[in-house]
């Protein structure tokens, strides 16, 4: 799934080129990163990536490898409920038997060989529980109360040293209080937003649960080798209502698996979570990119765009992000995410698109 704005990244992620498409920790961007990831889960034919129209040809320019008929070009933005189901439609017209592997574009996941380990056992118990949708919990390392949590159940059957649970419950973002419950009790993981399952599956529960859905997705994938699918596909697409697979089907499914994750997971969700994949200064200001000068400065996040001779200085400050990009300096307080978007928004509804 490639198809998100990354507005927390701003004013690095942009619309003609979102968090996604960025090379936020290296070389590679993101995308490539999780394109390499599933290299070995999946032969060329078997990989599809579901982003909007705006970026296909971004996606073809950072993965040439990828078949253009294994790229979903979606008209508008619709949330995860729809952008997988329509993946699972066409997956399923391709192989009806298919065990789907589905992942966001945006995590970091190390290392490869355990993540790979995993995926290879889901899969194992998404053929042998036909009706199960499979994900993964991350093993909480602080009351984050900005992933949603996943309650395991029973035990049942793992392989290959792999645990797995029964599914208890889904739970969403929760306050800072009942986080530390979660965190203490033993039982709760991170939700990771990345599930396996048969494709025929995930299409039944979508049916059963939100049948409109299920019937819109039908036609599209029905239309996909006509010459008015574009057509089709923003006529029947922009009425759809904004769903998540988690509030569409995950919470109310027949059976829910989720097997604790033994690899580093990062959502790479926000300006922080660089903090854990750049080195510390000796005042805990994380620097890329740029030249800093600094008096008395700490816990500063400052990130540049890689112009040479660029200088940021600082003085006096602490607990502060300042990235600069291009015509734009963002100055903001460091652990404020949501103001970062609603800025975003301010932006959109000032119509200033030199800077989006």
């Amino acid at each position: 799934m490639a198809g998100g704005g990354g507005t927390r990244f701003w004013p690095r992620s942009k619309a003609n080129k979102p968090k996604q498409f960025l090379a936020l920790t290296g070389e590679r961007s993101l995308l490539q990163i999780a394109f390499d990831r599933i290299e070995a889960i999946a032969r060329p034919p078997h990989r599809w990536v579901v982003t909007s129209t705006s970026m296909t040809a971004l996606v073809h320019e950072q993965l040439p490898e990828l078949l253009p008929d294994r790229i979903v070009s979606e008209p508008m933005g619709r949330d995860t409920a729809a952008c997988i189901g329509v993946a699972a439609a066409l997956i399923t017209k391709a192989d009806p038997d298919a065990v789907m592997v589905v992942t966001p574009a945006d995590h970091i996941i190390e290392p490869l060989s355990l993540f790979q380990k995993v995926v290879s056992v889901a899969v194992e118990l998404a053929i042998e529980h036909p009706d199960a949708l499979v994900t993964f919990g991350i093993p909480p390392t602080y009351a984050a109360t900005g992933f949603g949590y996943i309650e395991r159940g029973d035990k049942i059957a793992g392989r290959s040293g792999i645990e797995a649970y029964s599914i208890g419950a889904f739970k969403e973002k929760p306050d800072v209080l009942t986080a530390e419950q979660y965190v203490a009790s033993g039982n709760f993981y991170w939700n990771s937003g990345i599930f396996v399952w048969r494709a025929k599956t995930i299409l039944a529960e979508l049916a059963r649960l939100h049948p409109a859905l299920h019937g819109t997705i039908q036609h599209i994938a029905t239309a996909w080798t006509y010459p008015e699918l574009i057509e089709v596909f923003r006529r029947e697409y922009e009425p759809l209502k904004r769903i998540s697979i988690d509030y569409a089907v995950m919470e109310k499914c027949k059976q829910g698996i989720v097997l604790p994750a033994p690899f580093g997971w990062d959502d790479v969700g926000s300006w922080q979570a660089l903090e854990r994949h750049f080195p510390q200064d000796e005042s805990n200001n994380t620097v890329h990119g740029v030249e800093h000068i600094k008096l008395a400065t700490q816990k500063c996040i400052i990130m540049g765009d890689g112009t040479p001779d660029q200088v940021i200085a600082t003085v006096g400050v602490d607990n502060l992000l300042i990235v600069r990009e291009g015509n734009a300096t963002l100055i903001a307080r460091r652990d404020d995410e949501a103001g970062i978007k609603k800025l975003v928004e301010y932006l959109n509804q000032q119509k200033r698109t030199d800077l989006l």
